[in-house]
């Protein structure tokens, strides 16, 4: 039984250790994606799309 718990709590490090990093990572990612400057137009443009009227 102790083999188990010293197994879970490994394995909960070891989840803690790696995915937080990554996720992270990617929100980074996303943010800057949000934020440049080249996508400015594609976003504008996307926020207006609910006042038109077709």
């Amino acid at each position: 039984m102790k083999a188990i718990i010293q197994i879970e709590s490994f394995a909960s490090s070891l989840v803690g250790t790696l995915w937080t990093p990554i996720f992270v990572g990617i929100f980074v990612a996303i943010v800057a994606y949000a934020l440049w400057p080249r996508n400015k137009s594609f976003f504008d443009a996307a926020a207006r799309m609910p006042l038109r009227e077709d």
